[in-house]
């Protein structure tokens, strides 16, 4: 099993959203086709056919458990991770 999709099953599971690095969340991202714009330490990803975007900070190496369940509902709402 990939580590992509590991990481993916982690994020659907919910059981560790506090425990995801930001990196990976990143990858993931741009793996699901999401252009990524940094400014500062915000990074923003957008994605043509979905209207939500994504402003994510790390909050030292890892993601914050919040924005884990936004790309979480996002990967859910418009069944993403059929690519992994």
């Amino acid at each position: 099993m990939s580590r992509l999709r590991k990481l993916l099953e982690n994020i659907l599971r919910g059981s560790s959203d506090a425990n995801i690095k930001f990196r990976d969340l990143r990858r993931l991202l741009k793996v699901f086709g999401f252009e990524e714009r940094v400014r500062g330490d915000h990074y923003i990803y957008s994605r043509l056919d979905i209207p939500e975007i994504m402003n994510l900070q790390p909050k030292g190496a890892f993601a914050k458990p919040y924005q884990v369940r936004q790309v979480r509902n996002l990967v859910l709402e418009y069944r993403l991770g059929g690519e992994l």
